[in-house]
Protein backbone atom coordinates (compact mmCIF):
# COMPACT_ATOMS: atom_id res chain seq x y z
CA UNK A 1 0.00 0.00 0.00
CA UNK A 2 1.46 3.71 -1.16
CA UNK A 3 1.99 6.02 1.74
CA UNK A 4 -1.01 8.03 1.48
CA UNK A 5 -1.10 12.29 1.15
CA UNK A 6 1.98 12.46 -0.85
CA UNK A 7 2.52 15.19 -3.48
CA UNK A 8 5.95 13.88 -5.17
CA UNK A 9 6.39 15.63 -8.47
CA UNK A 10 3.29 18.43 -8.17
CA UNK A 11 3.82 21.89 -8.14
CA UNK A 12 1.69 23.89 -5.68
CA UNK A 13 1.54 28.21 -5.22
CA UNK A 14 0.22 29.26 -2.12
CA UNK A 15 -1.09 32.53 -1.76
CA UNK A 16 -0.10 34.47 1.93
CA UNK A 17 2.29 31.85 2.48
CA UNK A 18 4.78 33.67 4.36
CA UNK A 19 3.38 33.77 7.37
CA UNK A 20 0.25 32.04 9.70
CA UNK A 21 -1.95 29.28 8.13
CA UNK A 22 -0.44 29.68 4.44
CA UNK A 23 3.56 28.91 6.66
CA UNK A 24 2.11 26.09 7.93
CA UNK A 25 0.57 24.63 4.48
CA UNK A 26 3.54 25.51 2.44
CA UNK A 27 5.58 23.08 5.24
CA UNK A 28 2.76 20.40 4.77
CA UNK A 29 2.75 20.75 1.43
CA UNK A 30 6.44 20.29 0.84
CA UNK A 31 6.73 17.74 3.30
CA UNK A 32 4.24 15.83 1.08
CA UNK A 33 6.67 16.26 -1.42
CA UNK A 34 5.16 19.28 -3.49
CA UNK A 35 7.68 22.10 -5.13
CA UNK A 36 6.15 24.84 -3.81
CA UNK A 37 5.96 28.68 -4.75
CA UNK A 38 5.13 30.77 -1.90
CA UNK A 39 3.24 33.83 -2.78
CA UNK A 40 3.56 36.80 -0.55
CA UNK A 41 3.99 40.56 -0.20
CA UNK A 42 6.45 40.00 1.77
CA UNK A 43 9.55 38.59 -0.64
CA UNK A 44 11.63 38.52 1.76
CA UNK A 45 9.87 36.06 4.16
CA UNK A 46 8.73 34.17 1.37
CA UNK A 47 12.28 33.69 0.58
CA UNK A 48 13.91 32.28 3.69
CA UNK A 49 10.40 29.79 4.12
CA UNK A 50 11.44 28.49 0.79
CA UNK A 51 15.03 27.84 1.34
CA UNK A 52 13.75 26.63 4.67
CA UNK A 53 11.56 24.19 3.34
CA UNK A 54 13.55 22.94 0.44
CA UNK A 55 12.80 20.71 -2.50
CA UNK A 56 12.51 23.23 -5.29
CA UNK A 57 10.39 25.70 -3.12
CA UNK A 58 10.16 28.93 -4.49
CA UNK A 59 9.56 32.73 -3.67
CA UNK A 60 7.03 35.11 -5.56
CA UNK A 61 6.04 38.50 -4.58
CA UNK A 62 2.73 39.13 -5.48
CA UNK A 63 -0.46 41.46 -4.08
CA UNK A 64 -3.44 39.33 -5.22
CA UNK A 65 -5.33 42.22 -5.38
CA UNK A 66 -3.81 44.22 -8.44
CA UNK A 67 -3.92 42.58 -11.93
CA UNK A 68 -0.91 43.24 -13.02
CA UNK A 69 1.19 41.77 -10.40
CA UNK A 70 -1.31 38.59 -10.12
CA UNK A 71 -0.36 37.97 -14.26
CA UNK A 72 3.61 39.51 -13.83
CA UNK A 73 3.82 36.77 -11.06
CA UNK A 74 2.34 33.62 -13.48
CA UNK A 75 4.95 34.73 -15.87
CA UNK A 76 7.65 32.62 -14.92
CA UNK A 77 5.39 29.71 -13.94
CA UNK A 78 5.09 26.58 -16.29
CA UNK A 79 3.03 24.03 -14.98
CA UNK A 80 0.82 24.07 -11.42
CA UNK A 81 -0.85 21.26 -9.68
CA UNK A 82 -2.64 22.94 -6.88
CA UNK A 83 -3.31 26.70 -6.01
CA UNK A 84 -4.20 27.77 -2.34
CA UNK A 85 -5.96 30.68 -1.99
CA UNK A 86 -4.87 31.50 1.35
CA UNK A 87 -4.29 35.26 0.99
CA UNK A 88 -6.30 37.41 3.34
CA UNK A 89 -6.92 40.60 5.42
CA UNK A 90 -9.84 41.26 8.02
CA UNK A 91 -12.12 44.36 9.42
CA UNK A 92 -13.66 44.70 12.51
CA UNK A 93 -16.93 46.85 12.51
CA UNK A 94 -20.62 46.92 11.93
CA UNK A 95 -21.99 48.30 9.05
CA UNK A 96 -21.84 51.65 10.60
CA UNK A 97 -18.20 51.44 11.55
CA UNK A 98 -17.83 50.41 7.98
CA UNK A 99 -16.64 52.79 4.99
CA UNK A 100 -16.65 52.23 1.57
CA UNK A 101 -13.11 52.14 1.91
CA UNK A 102 -12.93 49.08 4.47
CA UNK A 103 -15.78 47.53 2.33
CA UNK A 104 -13.63 47.35 -0.56
CA UNK A 105 -9.90 46.86 0.25
CA UNK A 106 -11.31 43.36 2.01
CA UNK A 107 -13.65 42.88 -1.37
CA UNK A 108 -9.85 43.71 -3.45
CA UNK A 109 -7.90 41.24 -1.35
CA UNK A 110 -10.49 38.23 -0.42
CA UNK A 111 -12.64 37.61 -3.09
CA UNK A 112 -11.06 39.70 -5.94
CA UNK A 113 -7.64 38.12 -5.33
CA UNK A 114 -9.17 34.63 -5.33
CA UNK A 115 -10.68 35.59 -8.76
CA UNK A 116 -7.71 36.83 -10.18
CA UNK A 117 -5.11 34.77 -9.38
CA UNK A 118 -7.55 31.28 -9.82
CA UNK A 119 -8.21 33.07 -13.41
CA UNK A 120 -4.27 33.47 -14.38
CA UNK A 121 -3.66 29.74 -12.79
CA UNK A 122 -6.90 28.01 -14.57
CA UNK A 123 -5.09 27.25 -17.94
CA UNK A 124 -2.34 25.53 -16.00
CA UNK A 125 -4.24 23.64 -13.41
CA UNK A 126 -6.43 22.42 -16.31
CA UNK A 127 -3.50 21.11 -18.00
CA UNK A 128 -2.60 19.09 -15.04
CA UNK A 129 -3.83 15.54 -14.29
CA UNK A 130 -4.36 16.26 -10.53
CA UNK A 131 -5.69 19.87 -11.15
CA UNK A 132 -6.61 21.28 -7.23
CA UNK A 133 -7.56 24.48 -6.06
CA UNK A 134 -8.81 25.09 -1.96
CA UNK A 135 -9.85 28.78 -1.14
CA UNK A 136 -9.45 29.47 2.44
CA UNK A 137 -12.89 30.59 3.73
CA UNK A 138 -14.19 30.99 7.27
CA UNK A 139 -16.91 30.03 9.06
CA UNK A 140 -17.75 34.18 9.06
CA UNK A 141 -18.95 33.47 5.50
CA UNK A 142 -21.41 30.38 6.91
CA UNK A 143 -22.89 32.10 9.84
CA UNK A 144 -23.02 35.57 11.17
CA UNK A 145 -20.46 36.62 13.87
CA UNK A 146 -20.68 40.11 15.43
CA UNK A 147 -18.78 43.25 14.36
CA UNK A 148 -17.25 41.14 11.32
CA UNK A 149 -20.04 42.60 8.54
CA UNK A 150 -17.47 43.02 5.54
CA UNK A 151 -15.54 40.06 6.70
CA UNK A 152 -18.87 37.96 6.34
CA UNK A 153 -19.51 39.62 3.36
CA UNK A 154 -16.01 38.63 1.52
CA UNK A 155 -15.94 34.93 3.14
CA UNK A 156 -19.83 34.55 2.21
CA UNK A 157 -18.33 35.26 -1.47
CA UNK A 158 -15.78 32.97 -1.47
CA UNK A 159 -17.93 29.70 -0.44
CA UNK A 160 -20.45 30.47 -3.47
CA UNK A 161 -17.83 31.35 -5.56
CA UNK A 162 -15.98 27.86 -4.35
CA UNK A 163 -19.49 25.97 -5.28
CA UNK A 164 -19.88 27.48 -8.79
CA UNK A 165 -16.11 26.85 -9.91
CA UNK A 166 -16.36 23.23 -9.24
CA UNK A 167 -19.93 22.76 -10.94
CA UNK A 168 -18.33 24.70 -14.10
CA UNK A 169 -15.55 22.37 -14.13
CA UNK A 170 -16.20 19.26 -12.31
CA UNK A 171 -14.55 16.26 -13.94
CA UNK A 172 -11.72 18.52 -15.08
CA UNK A 173 -10.86 20.38 -11.80
CA UNK A 174 -11.39 20.16 -7.90
CA UNK A 175 -12.34 22.53 -5.80
CA UNK A 176 -12.83 22.92 -2.44
CA UNK A 177 -13.16 25.09 0.07
CA UNK A 178 -11.91 25.46 4.10
CA UNK A 179 -13.79 27.12 6.75
CA UNK A 180 -11.97 27.61 9.93
CA UNK A 181 -13.08 29.15 12.78
CA UNK A 182 -10.94 31.06 14.90
CA UNK A 183 -6.93 29.99 14.79
CA UNK A 184 -4.14 31.37 16.64
CA UNK A 185 -1.97 33.43 13.78
CA UNK A 186 -0.44 36.35 13.84
CA UNK A 187 -3.41 37.62 12.32
CA UNK A 188 -5.21 36.94 15.81
CA UNK A 189 -2.09 38.55 17.49
CA UNK A 190 -2.67 41.69 14.95
CA UNK A 191 -5.66 42.09 16.12
CA UNK A 192 -5.29 41.72 19.80
CA UNK A 193 -2.70 44.39 19.09
CA UNK A 194 -4.36 46.84 17.88
CA UNK A 195 -7.74 46.41 19.70
CA UNK A 196 -6.97 45.16 23.17
CA UNK A 197 -3.02 46.46 23.58
CA UNK A 198 -3.37 46.99 27.27
CA UNK A 199 -5.34 43.31 27.96
CA UNK A 200 -3.70 41.25 25.76
CA UNK A 201 -3.14 38.38 27.61
CA UNK A 202 -7.14 38.39 28.78
CA UNK A 203 -8.46 38.74 25.73
CA UNK A 204 -6.50 35.85 24.30
CA UNK A 205 -7.53 33.72 27.04
CA UNK A 206 -11.18 34.80 26.71
CA UNK A 207 -10.80 34.36 22.71
CA UNK A 208 -9.46 30.20 23.75
CA UNK A 209 -12.08 30.00 25.83
CA UNK A 210 -15.09 30.94 23.67
CA UNK A 211 -14.25 28.33 21.09
CA UNK A 212 -17.08 24.85 22.22
CA UNK A 213 -13.75 22.67 21.89
CA UNK A 214 -12.06 25.41 24.83
CA UNK A 215 -8.87 26.61 22.86
CA UNK A 216 -8.34 28.61 19.36
CA UNK A 217 -7.48 26.18 16.20
CA UNK A 218 -3.90 25.32 15.16
CA UNK A 219 -2.65 26.44 11.65
CA UNK A 220 -1.09 23.20 11.30
CA UNK A 221 -4.30 21.67 11.79
CA UNK A 222 -5.54 23.83 9.07
CA UNK A 223 -2.40 23.15 6.70
CA UNK A 224 -3.17 19.48 6.87
CA UNK A 225 -6.94 19.48 5.87
CA UNK A 226 -5.26 21.28 2.89
CA UNK A 227 -2.79 18.41 2.33
CA UNK A 228 -5.44 15.80 2.47
CA UNK A 229 -7.73 18.13 -0.34
CA UNK A 230 -4.97 18.68 -2.71
CA UNK A 231 -4.04 14.27 -2.42
CA UNK A 232 -4.97 11.46 -4.25
CA UNK A 233 -7.50 10.37 -1.36
CA UNK A 234 -9.76 13.28 -1.88
CA UNK A 235 -10.18 12.67 -5.65
CA UNK A 236 -13.93 12.16 -4.88
CA UNK A 237 -13.89 15.34 -3.12
CA UNK A 238 -15.41 18.76 -5.12
CA UNK A 239 -17.55 21.67 -4.23
CA UNK A 240 -17.67 20.73 -0.73
CA UNK A 241 -17.48 22.92 2.17
CA UNK A 242 -15.52 21.77 5.15
CA UNK A 243 -15.39 23.26 8.91
CA UNK A 244 -12.72 23.20 10.92
CA UNK A 245 -13.97 25.36 14.12
CA UNK A 246 -13.68 23.24 17.08
CA UNK A 247 -17.41 22.95 17.59
CA UNK A 248 -18.82 26.57 16.66
CA UNK A 249 -20.82 26.38 13.42
CA UNK A 250 -22.44 23.00 15.33
CA UNK A 251 -23.98 25.75 18.39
Amino acid sequence: MKTPFRLDGRRALVTGGASGIGECTVRALAAAGASVVVADLRLGAAQALATEVGNGASALRIDVSDPDSVRQGFENIGALDILVNNAGVGHVGTIEETELEDWRRLFAVNADGVFLVTKQALKLLLASDHGSVVNMGSVAGLVAVKRRFSYCATKGAVVALTRQLAGDYAGRLRVNCICPGTVHTPFVEEYLEKYHKHEKDKMRAEVHARQPIGRMGKPDEIAHMVLYLCSDEAEFVTGSILTIDGGWTAL
